[in-house]
């Protein structure tokens, strides 16, 4: 294919370790910077495994932003009473799909775009948390 292909695969690969780990460990924000880290880190193997020096960097990229974007999620969704095993179950699956995407041509590109918009698109229409029948009573 070329290297354009194997640099969008890096970018996807990289980006779906970062939403699988930070689904793992984001609970906290702690958790949330060694996700981030690791992400990068093994995004940045899978592109050396795969490639040379571009292959190495868009991975370490991928796996940033995939674990900033989840970051967002993980963390919204805990605010509004979400389980965490549950979440990391959801948000691990996710992750995996996006890994399996990266594997089309050019998908990569568009996940590397498109995931960190939508992240911080919901990040600015985080609602409080669910108020149930309590909204009913009054």
């Amino acid at each position: 294919m070329g290297s354009w292909y194997t640099v969008g695969l890096c970018l996807g690969l990289g980006l779906g370790l970062g939403v699988v780990l930070v689904g793992i460990l984001g609970s906290n924000v702690l958790g949330v910077g060694v996700g981030a880290l690791v992400a990068a880190a093994a995004g940045a193997l899978v592109g050396l495994a795969v490639g040379g020096t571009a292959e190495l960097v868009a991975g370490g990229i991928g796996g940033f932003l995939g674990a900033m974007s989840a970051a967002a999620v993980v963390h919204g969704a805990l605010r509004r009473g979400g389980t965490r095993l549950g979440i990391a179950a959801y948000v691990g699956v996710l992750g995996l799909l996006i890994c399996l995407l990266a594997l089309i041509p050019a998908v990569g590109y568009v996940e590397v775009v498109t995931i960190p918009l939508l992240a911080a698109r919901m990040r600015g229409r985080q609602a409080a948390r669910f108020a149930g029948l309590r909204t009913l009573a009054k």
